[in-house]
């Protein structure tokens, strides 16, 4: 993922504040928080590793999929891994 560098920073602040956001999580529920605020904390999370799933989607497809100048065979191998990590996050 060496083409993440110019993005690693804003990655790193983000993959922090999932972080905390679970960290969060685990607060309320050992002081007995409700169910509701509990959910809406999960809620949160998910939406947030989401959004980063996103971005690393669109960073791989960018650099390994639509970069000029790429072979065919470094195309379909790129192709594949989005594909295969695709399968496993849609689980």
């Amino acid at each position: 993922m060496a083409h993440l560098k110019s993005s690693k920073d804003k990655l790193l602040a983000r993959v922090r504040r999932i972080a905390g956001q679970v960290a969060a999580i685990e607060k309320a529920i050992a002081d007995d928080a409700g169910c509701s605020a509990v959910l809406h904390q999960v809620a949160g999370v998910r939406g947030a590793v989401g959004g980063l799933a996103d971005e690393l989607v669109e960073e791989h497809v960018r650099e390994h999929l639509a970069r000029p100048g790429l072979s065919d065979d470094e195309r379909a191998e790129a192709a594949e891994d989005l594909i295969l990590a695709t399968r496993r996050y849609a689980k």
